[in-house]
């Protein structure tokens, strides 16, 4: 995990250098947006494996397509090169992540496993601090081009001891389904990933071209997002849907929130540009510190109620974010939202994460990790696009930039306040057997179970 997120945090300050170098400034956004979307497809694949067979052979995959994406990437010759790469890095990325949790969940008892989350968490504070820059330095002595191979060459180490290690492991046997195999909707996925990757590609500009991809996108989302999620997570039904509702609601106010201060430093407030790197070190200490606190509070404070305190911590983020769009307040504050964010999103994640494991039996615990992975890339997608819009529309009619900011910050607020109400409805019931309301079917993705007793 330390050499994943060194990998991931390292190459996204290369990629506009790029795009720029291969002439393909103006697919950037397609670039950036690849990894995510295909993180859906990963996600769901890597889900129904880890069910099927435990979690080390997707997992074992995932990082070994880890490599040759980042050498895909190295050798980019075009613009679509690079974002096949992109794209297809995603996909490993989202069976490593759906793996992780899985195999938290099916190989540690309950009161390790938040302490394990909170480890995987503290895994990013050094690539956090040294990725970005190291980077830099690199490309700036040699090339973006050796940054690819260093990070495939120091990812071979994880990935040779995941093959090393895990091959021939026997696995636990209640880590496997006692049912038929689930057939996870691949086919839903891959138009599901190719509908975020539009919804992405579309935000980037406003015009009608890009406003037809931007609802096209969304649309695909609509009517096929709800097949790859437990019944009943648009309306927040109790345990596993109302969770991954509240990942999708708190993934997407974070990320859109990192996505909109750090522009709004830039170009509206003029912050020179160590200053935003400092928030994002800061925030990923802050998200790494409030995942340790949650870690060593879990026997006394309810883990819906840690939810209810990120979101709440979350929303004041936000307010304070949107207070630096007057000009009388300092520019700091916009520093101080993000990292006040991330502890909201530090309370928040790994306690959803350790919701939905408690929702969910030994067999399914893996399509429940797919579901909460596929609902959080769903939520940066819709509410990064939904803000972008709504970010752009005011623009256009509205005189400077603050004005447009503000809009999206107080569209913000709309998720992260929702995610605050509805987290009683995650609370696990003492005394309920464990497993969800809702388990993968075949074809036709979630199925309703029998009732719990």
């Amino acid at each position: 995990m330390f050499l994943t997120g060194f990998a991931a945090l390292a190459v996204m300050p290369l990629l506009p250098v790029a795009a720029r170098d291969l002439d393909g400034v103006g697919l950037y956004p397609l670039v950036a947006g690849a990894f995510v979307a295909a993180s859906l497809l990963g996600g769901v694949l890597g889900g129904a494996w880890a069910d099927r067979v435990g979690a080390r052979l997707p997992l074992m995959v995932g990082v070994v397509l880890t490599v040759a994406t980042l050498l895909i990437s190295a050798t980019s010759g075009s613009i679509w090169q690079l974002a096949s790469g992109r794209f297809t890095d995603g996909i490993a990325a989202g069976l490593v992540a759906v793996s992780v949790n899985a195999a938290i969940g099916q190989s540690y008892p309950d009161h390790i496993r938040a302490k394990a989350l909170a480890l995987m968490s503290t895994c990013w504070i050094v690539p956090s601090l040294i990725g970005p820059p190291l980077a830099g330095l690199v490309a700036a002595w040699s090339s973006w081009r050796t940054v690819f191979f260093g990070l495939a060459v120091l990812t071979v180490i994880p990935a040779a001891a995941a093959v090393l290690l895990l091959r021939g492991r026997p696995m636990r046997a209640d880590a496997v389904s006692a049912g038929p195999p689930p057939r996870p909707p691949l086919l839903v996925a891959g138009a599901v990933s190719v509908a975020a990757a539009l919804t992405q590609f579309g935000v980037s500009e406003w015009d009608v071209a890009h406003l037809l991809c931007t609802g096209a996108g969304l649309a695909a989302l609509v009517v096929l997002a709800p097949r790859l999620l437990p019944p009943g997570t648009w309306r927040a039904a109790r345990g596993l849907p109302a969770t991954a509702l509240l990942r999708a609601l708190t993934s997407g106010a974070y990320f859109t929130l990192e996505a909109f201060v750090p522009l709004m430093l830039t170009t509206a407030r003029r912050v020179p540009e160590v200053v935003v790197g400092l928030a994002f070190t800061g925030a990923a200490l802050a998200w790494a510190g409030a995942s340790w606190l949650q870690g060593r509070l879990q026997e006394r404070v309810p883990r819906h109620l840690m939810v209810r305190v990120g979101a709440g911590v979350m929303a004041v983020a936000v307010v304070l974010a949107g207070l630096c769009t007057l000009p009388s307040v300092p520019a700091a504050a916009a520093v101080a939202s993000m990292v006040l964010a991330a502890v909201g999103m530090g309370w928040a994640a790994p306690s959803l994460t350790l919701l939905s494991l408690a929702h969910s039996p030994a067999d399914r615990q893996g399509a429940a990790s797919s579901a909460m992975q596929t609902s959080q890339n769903l939520g940066q997608t819709v509410v990064l696009a939904v803000a972008s819009g709504l970010f752009s529309a005011v623009g256009a009619v509205a005189d400077g930039r603050l004005p447009a900011f503000a809009g999206a910050f107080v569209l913000l607020l709309l998720p992260a306040v929702a995610a605050g109400a509805l987290a009683a409805r995650t609370r696990v019931v003492v005394g309920a057997a464990p497993g969800p309301d809702f388990v993968r079917g075949s074809r036709r993705g979630w199925s309703r179970s029998s009732p719990r007793p």
